[in-house]
């Protein structure tokens, strides 16, 4: 810390192996005296001494000696780091990420939903990405989503490198890239994964953002904690909203508290001002800990329940909760998920392993906060149990349900893949898909058809593997004169499984 100014060390906090003990090191007020913050005396930092405030029920001691910031913690051997909070400064993060922070190319090229033999034309998009310990890049997967060429580039080097794409977990939009030349590798540092930060705390957001080519650094403080819907991933993980401008480019960017990542850039609220949000450390924990541990990604586990409040004083006597009873209602249970085999419709969940659910369906969250429990399920690693208290008919039971992650009916994305179809006699079968809607434009909720949209977002799965199949259109011959018009029928639906075994297809009308 040698060399460091007085205001990046303000909130320097130590304290003595005694819980009675504290040391408090002040920022210089152009005074020497001894200011109070709450209880506790402190003293104006300085940058050559310092002075050790010791209380107790019965006396202050106050002892002083010279001390330089550079020198080893071990010289003062009574005292411990309990906790450093170091204001983030601009330069610092920059200084800490000039080695770390990567710019990303991307060229990329996503299929055509309606013409599924074919791919769109390419684009090429730039993002950013950070070294992490074993020698790897973490980023956005939308950065790198529907990919056939990736290169990285290093602070101040005009040098691109190859770099492929080890693991992509869309939910999270997290993705982790590889690079084989040990060229790049020589003086490049990786970044450490800190903690959520609290409100009001300083962040740093380091990236490369349009408008320039250098890195840019801009800062904000921590503005909300809480579930968010990430919109790559149409999944709803928790993010963390800063007031710091995040801009296209920026995206992959760590955002750095003190000298360790707080979370990664991802996406801002469009038609707001200085509105963003970063991914935080445990879901980024929870990626990386699942690619290795299991060598791909694993995905955030759900219980497949659709749940009600039970805010309503009427519906909770209907249900005949207790005065002191919370909860929320199960309304709707997922086929796959192993809480079909126990949960029932109308049961009242009380409880998630041991944590106790409001009626608004938020658990305790750090200090004075609250979260919705989801995201308590969603940290979980696929095949752990969870025990689930619940009160049906009045009567309290204890259920232990395995977790897992779910696939919906209609999937939500099919970024790095070719979309399957099937034709037969000129009619081309495809599986319904969100990516496949998208194709009618931006407003494809209300241009799309109404039947296919209201099946994809609603109709849950009745046995794995399920997919419910289209008649996209109708490529005319004479083998199919005649049939032109079932073109039109674009919400034609065939329920069933889609069996690509060589050129068998099975398909059941509904």
């Amino acid at each position: 810390m040698q060399g460091s100014s007085a205001r990046t060390l303000r909130r320097l906090k130590y304290s003595c192996n005694s819980s009675s003990s504290l040391l408090l090191l002040a920022k210089d007020c152009g005074g020497n005296g001894i200011t109070v913050v709450g209880e506790h005396k402190v003293l104006p930092l300085c940058c050559n001494y310092t002075t050790i405030i010791t209380t107790t029920t019965t006396k202050t001691n106050i002892l002083s000696r010279r001390f330089c910031f550079g020198e080893s913690l071990s010289s003062i051997h009574r005292w411990h780091v309990r906790s450093l909070h170091a204001e983030t400064d601009a330069y610092l993060a920059t200084e800490l990420t000039l080695d770390s922070v990567v710019k990303i190319f991307t060229v990329s090229s996503s299929p055509n939903y309606f013409l599924p033999w074919q791919n769109k034309s390419q684009r090429e998009t730039m993002g950013s990405g950070f070294v992490i310990p074993g020698k790897k890049i973490l980023t956005n997967a939308h950065v790198v989503a529907d990919h056939t060429f990736v290169l990285v580039r290093k602070h101040g080097s005009p040098t691109k490198y190859r770099a492929q794409v080890q693991a992509v977990g869309h939910e999270c939009d997290l993705a982790i890239l590889v690079v084989e030349s040990q060229e790049f590798w020589d003086g490049m540092n990786f970044l450490e994964l800190g903690d959520i930060p609290f409100l009001q705390e300083a962040v740093a957001v380091v990236g490369y953002p349009q408008g320039g080519d250098n890195i840019s650094v801009t800062k904000g403080v921590v503005s909300r904690v809480e579930p968010t819907q990430y919109v790559h991933g149409a999944t709803h993980l928790m993010a963390i909203q800063i007031d710091a401008a995040i801009n296209p480019g920026n995206s992959g960017g760590p955002a750095i508290m003190g000298n360790k990542v707080a979370g990664v850039a991802f996406q801002n609220l469009s038609g707001a001002e200085n509105i963003g949000y970063i991914i935080p450390v445990p879901v980024i924990k929870h990626f990386i800990a699942g690619i290795e541990e299991t060598g791909k990604y694993v995905g955030f586990c759900s219980m497949g329940l659709s749940c009600q409040p039970m805010e309503n004083v009427q519906l909770r006597n209907h249900f005949k909760m207790q005065p002191q009873m919370t909860g929320v209602l199960v309304s709707k249970i997922n086929p796959l998920s192993d809480a079909h085999r126990v949960l029932k419709k109308d049961d009242i969940i009380l409880e998630f392993d041991g944590v106790p659910i409001a009626n608004d369906g938020t658990v305790p969250f750090r200090n004075r906060e609250r979260i919705t429990f989801d995201h308590v399920v969603s940290m979980k690693k696929p095949n752990e149990t969870a025990v689930v208290k619940v009160l049906r008919n009045g009567e309290e039971h204890a259920f232990t349900v395995t977790l897992q992650p779910l696939q919906p009916l209609v999937p939500v994305h099919q970024f790095d893949k070719l979309p399957s179809y099937y034709i037969f006699a000129g009619m081309v079968f495809v599986p319904l898909t969100q990516p496949y809607l998208h194709e009618y434009g931006e407003d494809w909720y209300n241009t799309s058809p109404r039947r296919l949209c209201e099946r994809a977002l609603r109709e849950l799965p009745k046995k794995a593997g399920e997919q419910l199949v289209i008649l996209s259109q109708v490529l005319m011959d004479d083998i199919n004169a005649g049939y032109e018009r079932l073109a039109e029928l674009q919400g034609f639906v065939l329920s069933g499984v889609l069996q690509q075994a060589g050129s068998e297809c099975s398909m059941h009308m509904s």
